[in-house]
């Protein structure tokens, strides 16, 4: 069964604090293939990780 987009994101978030399982991160990777709303929620948490991090650098 797919993962709704509210499951995938929640997966998203969770994969920035540990490690995701194999079944969750195979079920991530098949919603992403499939899901571009996903992908770009996906790609904003890392752009904001990136900066929260770059910000306590300096």
């Amino acid at each position: 069964m797919m993962l709704s987009c509210r499951e995938a994101s929640r997966l998203i978030s969770d994969a920035m604090d540990r490690k995701l399982s194999r079944p969750e991160r195979l079920s991530l990777q098949f919603h992403l293939l499939l899901c571009s709303n996903c992908r770009h929620f996906r790609l904003q948490m890392a752009t904001l990780r990136a900066g929260i991090r770059e910000g306590r650098q300096h």
